[in-house]
Parts: structure tokens; sequence; C-alpha cells
């Protein structure tokens, strides 16, 4: 899969550009806004004939009863802004401006330490040096608890979280994963008064109309509304390293065309119940060939992400189940190859086919080898990489499970017990570890 993804959140410089523009627009905005100053609710006006006369303008009030406006109403409030503030290391005497007027402020600063260095002096600061979106998501003992994504709060030196309300309040890392990219925050609970509720993601269909909640472009635009539909419920996308550009894996999305945005990233996406179905993380910007892409954002599936952040709550880190296999799905395989290679019978159109096996581990241990194509996991059926992630997730380390496969055409099964899943990078586009 040939495409880059938007996966940050807003910086600093973005910003000043989008300000240059803003400040355009916001002069016909300000202009318009003023001439109305001072109108009463009937105005004199002229006609073409010269004629002056009376113009009338009632107050309308416009009632709202759709769906999405209250599935909006009921979350908004649990969206927040997240603030990466990192320590910046500046040395003054650079500055061209410090010998006539002295030291540099910086008002983005919320602390600082001096240390000499060499002939001039550095400062260590906490800048913002990105912004992105949360989600209140439980609340107790005076603690509020705030899943984002990981690529949100890495490498933070502090945190920030600025509620619904403009308030502004420091957050600390309960956990995180960088697999999935999500993590848990906590916050003092004193000021929150909105904890969002988890819908059953596995319930979503295609077309279901939902809404993506956050700050795109920072906190500026904080509780910004999109909406769109499930474009698809279960789609396996490749996992980039942000600072490689390396796959490191693969992940069970689903996919929306509701606008996602650079710093919507952490925020929620919501059905018509009001219920959070996926946490946005990623979107589709183009082709390696420079093809615009659309409409193509990205969200982990609430089932997944509870799990994940329950983890991360107990543990502060999460420990993945695995088979000890690397596979691809079945769809990806020729049909010349599967019938001479893997020989599997006529009607069997999807699985996930085994393209290695890791040595002594627990699906070479249990007879597994290369070219199975494994068709189920206990009473389920498996047809793709997503429903075998789902499968061997729902597991604890040391469980055993039952997989299903064909080997040489002929249905065959083995129990597997599970292991402490490997850290492994791969270059493929179409595999998986599991």
């Amino acid at each position: 899969m040939s495409k880059r993804r938007i996966r940050r959140g807003i910086t600093w410089w973005q910003i000043a550009v989008i300000a240059v523009v803003s400040a355009l627009i916001g002069g016909g905005v300000a202009f318009a806004g003023f001439s109305m100053v001072g109108r009463s609710s009937s105005d004199t006006a002229t006609d073409s004939s010269g004629t002056t006369g009376t113009t009338k303008v009632s107050n309308v009030s416009v009632k709202t009863s759709s769906s999405m406006t209250k599935a909006f109403t009921k979350v908004e409030g649990a969206v927040v802004s997240v603030i990466n503030e990192q320590r910046q290391s500046q040395n003054n005497s650079s500055d061209i401006f410090s010998d006539l007027f002295g030291s540099r402020g910086n008002s983005k600063s919320s602390g600082s330490s001096d240390s000499s260095s060499g002939s001039g002096t550095s400062s260590s600061e906490l800048e913002t040096v990105s912004e992105g979106s949360g989600l209140i998501y439980a609340k107790q003992n005076g603690t509020a608890y705030v899943v984002t994504n990981n690529h949100v709060v890495s490498g933070s030196d502090a945190l920030q979280v600025i509620l619904a309300d403009g308030t502004k309040v420091s957050a600390k890392i309960v956990g995180a994963d960088a697999t999935s990219d999500l993590a848990v925050l906590s916050i003092s609970a004193a000021k929150v008064t909105t904890v969002a509720t988890f819908g059953d993601s596995s319930k979503i269909t295609p077309a279901e109309p939902v809404i993506a909640i956050g700050s795109p472009l920072g906190s500026e635009y904080a509780t910004s509304v999109t909406e769109g539909i499930v474009s698809a419920k279960n789609r396996t996308i490749d996992v980039t390293d942000d600072t490689t550009g390396q796959t490191t894996g693969q992940a069970t999305v689903i996919q929306t065309d509701a606008a996602i945005n650079p710093g919507n990233s952490g925020g929620p996406l919501v059905n018509s119940s009001g219920q959070v179905i996926g946490i946005n993380s990623l979107k589709y910007a183009q082709n390696t060939d420079g093809t615009s892409v659309e409409g193509m954002g990205f969200a982990y599936p609430s089932n997944e992400v509870v799990q994940i952040i329950d983890q991360l709550v107990k543990n502060g880190k999460v420990v993945r189940p695995a088979l000890g296999v690397g596979v691809v799905d079945l769809t990806n395989i020729s049909a010349d190859q599967q019938k001479s290679t893997l020989k599997l019978p006529t009607n069997i159109t999807s699985g996930v086919v085994i393209a290695s096996v890791e040595s002594g581990g627990p699906a070479a241990k249990a007879g597994l080898k290369k070219y199975d194509t494994i068709v189920g996991i206990d009473s389920k059926k498996v047809t793709s990489i997503a429903e075998v992630h789902t499968a061997i997730y729902a597991h604890s380390i040391g469980d055993t499970v039952t997989v299903k496969y064909y080997r040489d055409g002929k249905l065959q099964e083995t129990k597997v017990t599970l292991t402490k899943e490997a850290s492994s990078t791969t270059s493929s586009n179409s595999s998986s570890s599991n």
C-alpha cells in the first residue's frame, strides 16, 4: 500500500501561515459585522426609484432535532485539546536583538532553566511543539482519564489539556502504546462535567452516518465537528514509523469520509446515538505519484480501544499474545498460486496464509508450516488479517486456541498456546506478524 499519511498534530509554523490567511479573510468578516452595528429590527432602505421605505426584519428561532446534532451535544463536553510541550534549548548570543533589548522572553513558555554554555547563555524552555485532540472517557476519585493518540504525546516534557470550556489543566501520561498509537492521560476531574460513552464498533455498518470531533489545526478550532459516513468497518492498513518511514506492522481501522485533519488525532468518531465508535488517528493525503486523496480518514475501533486503554490504566503498557507467524491475506495471492502452491479447494476464497513461522515459537511447536492457510480460530471463521488480530487479542498470554487450516487441500486443526508478541519490524506492505 504505497500511500503517505498525515499523523502529527498541528505545528506552530503551520498556524502562522493560517493566521496570515485568516487576517485577510477576517477583515471582510469584521467589516460585515460592523456594518450591522446599530441596526434595529426596522431599518430604512432606498429602492431603485429613490423612494425611501422601511424594511422589516423578523427574529427567526431555528430548532434542530437531527440525530447528529443530538449526538454532538452528548459528546462535545468530553472532547479536549492536548498540547505537547517540549524543552527547546536556545543560545541567546545568536539573537541579533539580544544586545539591544536583553534576553528574549517566550510567551508560549511554561517554565525555564538557565545554564552557562560557552560564551553565551543557553536557555531551556518548554514550548508548544504540537497539538492534538483527546476524549474524556472516565472519572473516578477526583481523577479524569483522557484517551488520545500516542503520537500526540510522544516526546513531550509536559502536557496540557484544554477542556471544552477553555480551562487548561496539566496532564500526566498513565500509559502509552506505540503499536496501537493510543495513550491514556490523567487530569484533575474538578472541572470535568461530561464523560463520553463507548459504543460497540462491531455493530457499525458501511454508509452509517458519523461525526468527527476535535481540534483541527490546533486548539483555536477546538470542538470542530465534521460529518460523513462509515466507508468501511474493518480496513487493514500499514502502520508507518513517522521518523524512518518504515512499515512497522498493520492495524485494523474504521474508514470514514468525515474530514479528519492535522490536530484531529485522538478525537472521537461518533455515531448517531452519541456513542464513540472510534478514535481518529490518521488520513491518507496522497499517493507516492502525487495524486491527491480526499475523504479517506481512519479511526481505531472502539472495541479495540477499550481493551488497550484498560491495560494501559492497569499496567501502564500493553502486552499482546501471538501465534508466532507472519501472514498475508489470501486475497493477495493469485488464483494460480492458490491452486498450485497452496492447493486450496476452489470453494475456499478467504483466509490468511502463513508466510513465515517463528523458529521455536508457539505455531512451530504446534506443527504449523509456511503456506498453511488459516480459516478459523476456535469457533470463529477468519477471513482476513484483521479478524486474526481480533480473535487472538481477545485472549491472554498462555491461553490455548484451536487453529483450523488447510494444508495440501485438506482441512486440519491444531492447538496453539499463545506467547508474548515479539517486537519486530517488517518492510512488507501485505504481511503482518501475529
